[in-house]
């Protein structure tokens, strides 16, 4: 089988803001635009509408990184059940061997946690790291590989099963992530003023407020979601993955998040959670010149102490994700605006012409 030469797809790139964002991940309130790749043109003035609206609110989007880590789970097979379960206490109670072996791959992971599950006489073996400023795949793959083979150098009466159990989990929607965490787990909240949710969302606090509990959470239930209450998370996320040269398939379980909205006397709270945010600001995809200048724009290349960058970036993209999603509920709220919108500006893009939004 022959494999051609790389070749590139152009995606087209917008600078969208800018946002003001308050977190200590950016050492204070910034104001700040976002690069986001995407076919779907509607996105950019829809982002830009909610990056408006940070701008008229004191301190802007608050953005909290409340957790990080990326895992890998390895699968061992045992001879019976009994046999798993010793190895399982053996593994648990190794916490300080098993760091010292992790540390020989890298000096930035550092083994947090891990957690075991046994099916039969199988053992699944999840192991959470801190990876500095890098998404970490590579990095906890390598360390799970050494890992491995320690315990199967150690613990008696386990083989080999495979180098990644999917316990982990990567790439596909499950419960486990939200829960245990894999990535960065970043929550970005709002307030609006009524005043500026009735002249720039053109809606209601209250109005929003019902949509959310229909659409994101019962309608969400009804459709059987994971871990997940929201409109449009992976769009956001997309654009910002592809302009920053991240896992674009990373947004499967990034796209998990729950969106919160509530009628405060008028004015709206809204917020995005999103517990699956895996970026790194160092790593593959990182070398491309439209990647480098996007990630220095950012300030994400900046001479920092390991894992501020990856932190900084996280919360730009979470912060997007806000202004995207606050956007598209105010306009659904609205009979027939998402539509209007979609076509005018599409088929103005297919023209040439320069065409307003909802960004207004």
């Amino acid at each position: 089988m022959a494999i051609s030469a790389p070749s590139s797809t152009p995606i087209p790139l917008k600078w969208v803001g800018p946002l003001r964002i308050t977190s200590t991940a950016l050492g204070g309130t910034e104001e700040i635009s976002v690069p986001l790749a995407t076919y779907e043109t509607p996105l950019w003035p829809s982002v830009g509408r909610g990056a408006r609206v940070s701008t008229l609110v004191e301190g802007g989007i608050r953005a909290v990184v409340v957790d990080e880590r990326m895992s890998r789970s390895i699968l061992l097979e045992a001879d019976d059940a009994a046999t798993a379960f010793a190895a399982w206490q053996r593994i648990d109670g190794s916490r300080e061997e098993l760091q010292s072996v992790v540390s020989t791959t890298s000096r930035f992971a550092r083994l947090i946690d891990l957690h075991v599950q046994i099916v039969g006489d199988l053992l699944f073996v999840r192991f959470e790291l801190t990876t500095g400023d890098a998404s970490g795949h590579n990095m906890v793959t390598l360390a799970a590989d050494r890992l491995m083979d320690h315990i199967l150098a150690t613990v008696p009466g386990v083989r080999y099963g495979s180098i990644s159990g999917n316990y982990c989990i990567d790439k596909k929607p499950s419960a486990v992530n939200g829960i245990l965490g894999r990535g960065k787990n970043v929550v970005t909240e709002i307030l609006i003023p009524r005043e500026i949710v009735e002249r720039r969302l053109r809606t209601t606090a209250a109005g929003v407020e019902k949509l959310n509990v229909r659409k994101n959470l019962l309608g969400s239930l009804l459709a059987g979601s994971i871990r997940s209450a929201n409109a449009h998370y992976a769009n956001m996320l997309l654009g910002f993955y592809l302009a920053t040269g991240q896992d674009a398939a990373n947004i499967v379980e990034g796209s998990q998040g729950i969106t919160r909205a509530e009628d405060r006397d008028g004015d709206l709270y809204f917020s995005c959670t999103l517990p699956n945010v895996i970026v790194g600001s160092v790593g593959n995809g990182k070398g491309l010149p439209e990647v480098e200048e996007a990630l220095t724009r950012l300030g994400c290349r900046e001479d920092r102490a390991p894992g501020e960058n990856g932190r900084r970036l996280a919360v730009l993209a979470a912060a997007s994700v806000l202004c995207g999603e606050l956007s598209l509920l105010a306009a659904q709220t609205n009979p027939g605006e998402l539509m209007r919108s979609h076509v005018v500006l599409e088929r103005g893009a297919a023209r040439g012409d320069q065409v307003q939004g909802e960004s207004d």
